[in-house]
C-alpha cells in the first residue's frame, strides 16, 4: 500500500470515529434556533444550487422560519446537463418553494475575456450576491442564508491562512454587500452535512450527491469561458458521470467522491476520417476523498476509461483527445481551476 493510501485509510478511520460522536439531531435543533435568533422577525433569502450543502441549509431555514423565507435558484447557464429541471423536481418533492432566476446572459457577459481562475471566482461570487440583492429588494429581505461549510472558508484564506482558492461564497463575496450573512453549516465538513441531510429525510439523490462547485462549469473550462466551451464540457461531464456510475453499480469499481471532465484551452492534432483535425483536449478527473481537503486519484478500470474516451470523442466532435488526471491533492486541487 502506498504512503498516500495509508494516510487516506487512517484519515477515513479517524473521520468515522468523529462521525460517530457527531450528534445530527442536536445540531439540527441548535441550527434552527440559531437561524431564528439571527433572522428574528425579519425575512431571509437562501441560495439553492442543487448540491447537498445548499439543500441542507435551505431545509434547515424552512424548518426555522417557514413564513419568512425566500428560496432562489439562479440558472447561470453554467450548470450540469438537466440540472435546473432536476433541482426543481427535488425541491417540489421535499416541499421547498423555489424561485428560478434566469441569469445566463449576465454570467456570460461578466466572464467574457476573463481567463484568471481567481478573477472568475470573484466575478461569479459578486454577481450571485447582486442577483440575490435584487430579489431581496422585491421581498424586503435583510439576510442571505448560505450553505457555506468549513473547507470553503479554510481554503479561501485569511486570518493568516494561505489562499488555496477563493470559494465563490467566501473569498468571492464583494466587500460591500447589502445583505447580512447567515451560515448554519459553517463549522461542518461534507461527511457531517451528509449525515444531517439523511436526518432531515432528504433523498439519497441529494444526501449522497457528489460535490459540485459553486462557480459550476466555469472552473471546468480552463481559461476564458464561452457558451460553446461550456456546452462541450457539460456534455463531457455527463458522459463521465454516466460511465463511472454504471461501473460502480456493476461493482467494477468504487464510486469516486467526485468525478467530472474539464476542458483545456489548447488543441492538439488528430484524425477525423481521412482528414487531419485540430481539436480540444478533455481531462477526466475522479478522486477519493473524505472532506475535500485532501484527495487521491481513483483507480478506474482501463475498460471504463476506454468507454469514456470513445464516447467523448464520438459524441462531441470538437474533442480529439481524452486524458486521465492521476494527480493527488496536494499537490493538485480537485477542480482544474
Amino acid at each position: 500500500m502506498s504512503v498516500n493510501n495509508k494516510i487516506f485509510v487512517y484519515q477515513e478511520y479517524i473521520l468515522k470515529v468523529v462521525s460517530m460522536a457527531f450528534n445530527s439531531e442536536k445540531f439540527i435543533e441548535e441550527a434552527t434556533e440559531d437561524i431564528k435568533k439571527t433572522v428574528g422577525d425579519g425575512r431571509a433569502i437562501t441560495a439553492l444550487s442543487g448540491g447537498v450543502d445548499s439543500f441542507v441549509a435551505a431545509t434547515l431555514a424552512a424548518k426555522a422560519i417557514p413564513e419568512q423565507l425566500i428560496v432562489v435558484y439562479v440558472d447561470t447557464g453554467l450548470m450540469r446537463k438537466g440540472e435546473t429541471g432536476n433541482v426543481l423536481k427535488i425541491a417540489r418533492e421535499v416541499g421547498v418553494n423555489l424561485i428560478v432566476t434566469d441569469a445566463k446572459e449576465k454570467f456570460f457577459a461578466a466572464l467574457k475575456g476573463v481567463a484568471d481562475p481567481e478573477e472568475k471566482r470573484k466575478k461569479i461570487g459578486e454577481l450571485f450576491v447582486r442577483i440575490f440583492e435584487e430579489e431581496a429588494k422585491k421581498h424586503d429581505v435583510k439576510y442571505l442564508i448560505q450553505g457555506t461549510i468549513a473547507p470553503d472558508w479554510i481554503e479561501s484564506g485569511g486570518l493568516g491562512r494561505d489562499t488555496i482558492k477563493s470559494h465563490h461564497n467566501v473569498g468571492g463575496l464583494p466587500e460591500k454587500m447589502h445583505l447580512k450573512l447567515c451560515e448554519p453549516l459553517r463549522e461542518l465538513y461534507k461527511h457531517e452535512v451528509r449525515i444531517v441531510a439523511k436526518k432531515l429525510n432528504l433523498p439519497d439523490s441529494i444526501a449522497e450527491r457528489q460535490p459540485f462547485p459553486g462557480p459550476a462549469l466555469a472552473i471546468r473550462v480552463v481559461g476564458e469561458v464561452t457558451p460553446e466551451k461550456v456546452e462541450i464540457v457539460r456534455e463531457a461531464c455527463a458522459i463521465v458521470e454516466d460511465e463511472l456510475e454504471k461501473a460502480a453499480k456493476e461493482k467494477k469499481m468504487e464510486r469516486p467522491w467526485q468525478y467530472f471532465a474539464a476542458l483545456l484551452p489548447t488543441k492538439t492534432v488528430g484524425v477525423r476520417g481521412d482528414e487531419r483535425a485540430y481539436q480540444y483536449v478533455v481531462v477526466v478527473r475522479a478522486v477519493r476523498s473524505l472532506d475535500g481537503m485532501t484527495a487521491n486519484f481513483s483507480r478506474i478500470p482501463f475498460e471504463t476509461l476506454e468507454k469514456i474516451s470513445t464516447r467523448i470523442t464520438n459524441e462531441i466532435r470538437s474533442i480529439g483527445r481524452v486524458v486521465y488526471d492521476v494527480t493527488n491533492k496536494p499537490p493538485g486541487t480537485i477542480e482544474m481551476e
